[in-house]
């Protein structure tokens, strides 16, 4: 007998994610090569260091039964002390810091600790799928603010209309960006924060890509601004910092009141996380960081050779700021789904359809980084074989 899911369930999108994996998958299976530029899956290794220290934790008898509901002490202070060096921002390791199994669990449990049924979570269009989502499990609605490559792809908060700002009771926003690559400035936080304070409305920082600004730059934390925990909280995951997709570790820290919901709920739906996890991930925030900057370098060699290649070819596209995601324009004449379809067919590459984050990238398709320069670069010399761009023969400049 076929039982019938809840309403909530039933108005759930489709992981938008998994469609586009469903999609490689079916030309895989034929035998074709097909170069996956629309994955976000890191493809380096975990650091050996921390691989290690998941093995010794692992023996641990403290580690093989039931770990703390909050998380383990010293994984707390892990998480203050790594914030205290990398943005001098002081949290309270019992109150100011919640631990859960993977940032995406932060990203849809703070909605549905914080919103009540047709509550309004405002976050900007293009926005990263999962958000939708959340505000269907929280049963608010989802409102959004256009973001444009002239504005560095940040919000106008002036543009939001007064019956909508009534009803905003979260904020939700994802800098460094997925999918556009931007990084937020120090006087957009302010503004932010002033933003927050005027509506009197808690903001969420979805900072999964707080390890990667690009040419110098280093991304800015939204608690680094003044009075930010008076309204705000962070997401932050070790999947992309440390290469540690699979392991499922993210925290939350800023506003104790935020926190503490969080962390009510989280207990209820999700109950805690293996120790052993929790202390090898305490060795990554506390040890060496040298791993994650050479990161940041690979992924800047990396974003380099796909830019300049491509404007070699007559695609001329931006290089994004940060993240491991690049946002470009398609060509005259065709939409993100058309230009991507073509891609796939005829060039075997793949890259995620704009619309899928929000109305504002139809004309968008979404490039990731995590594939060598080698694979990158034929990926292009592909996009040129197609003749979809003049100035082809360009390609060895």
């Amino acid at each position: 007998m076929d039982f019938k899911p809840s309403n909530v369930v039933n108005e759930l999108p489709g992981n938008y994610f998994n469609a586009m994996k469903e999609k490689i998958a079916q030309y895989r299976s034929k035998g074709i090569d097909v170069i996956d530029l629309a994955s976000g899956n890191p493809d380096q290794p975990t650091p050996e260091p921390i691989i290690q220290a998941l093995k010794e934790a692992i023996d641990q008898p403290e580690n093989q039964g039931y770990p703390p509901f909050y998380g383990k002490k010293s994984t707390l202070e892990a998480i203050s002390t790594f914030y205290k060096r990398e943005y001098k921002v002081e949290l309270d390791p019992e109150t100011e810091i919640a631990v859960f199994n993977g940032s995406g669990i932060g990203i849809v449990g703070i909605p549905q600790s914080l919103l009540n049924p047709g509550d309004i979570l405002l976050t900007a269009d293009p926005a990263y799928p999962a958000y939708y989502a959340a505000a269907s499990l929280a049963r608010a609605v989802v409102q959004t603010i256009p973001v444009y490559e002239k504005d560095g792809y940040l919000p106008d908060y002036e543009t939001v209309p007064e019956e909508i700002l009534r009803q905003v009771k979260l904020l939700l926003l994802n800098y460094p960006n997925n999918p556009t690559g931007a990084i937020a400035t120090e006087e957009f936080w302010e503004q932010t924060i002033a933003f927050a304070a005027k509506q009197q409305i808690p903001v969420l920082n979805d900072f999964a890509y707080g390890a990667f600004g690009f040419d110098g730059h280093k991304p800015l934390s939204l608690l680094q601004t003044p009075g930010a925990k008076e309204y705000a909280v962070e997401t932050y995951t070790l999947s992309k910092t440390y290469n540690m997709a699979g392991w499922r570790f993210g925290f939350a820290v800023g506003n104790a009141s935020i926190i503490a919901a969080l962390k009510h709920y989280h207990t209820q739906a999700y109950s805690t996380i293996f120790g052993a996890v929790q202390d090898a991930a305490a060795v990554a925030l506390l040890g060496s960081q040298e791993s994650v900057q050479q990161l940041g370098l690979l992924y800047e060699r990396r974003r380099d050779t796909l830019v300049h290649k491509l404007r070699s070819i007559g695609w001329n596209v931006p290089s994004p700021q940060g993240t491991f995601f690049a946002w470009f324009r398609v060509p005259e004449g065709y939409t993100s789904e058309s230009f991507a379809t073509q891609l796939l067919e005829e060039a075997h590459v793949a890259v995620a359809q704009g619309e899928g984050f929000g109305t504002e990238g139809r004309a968008y398709v979404r490039v990731s980084l995590v594939n060598s320069e080698e694979r990158l670069s034929e990926a292009v010399e592909r996009i040129a074989r197609t003749g979809i761009f003049s100035g082809s023969a360009l390609l060895s400049n």
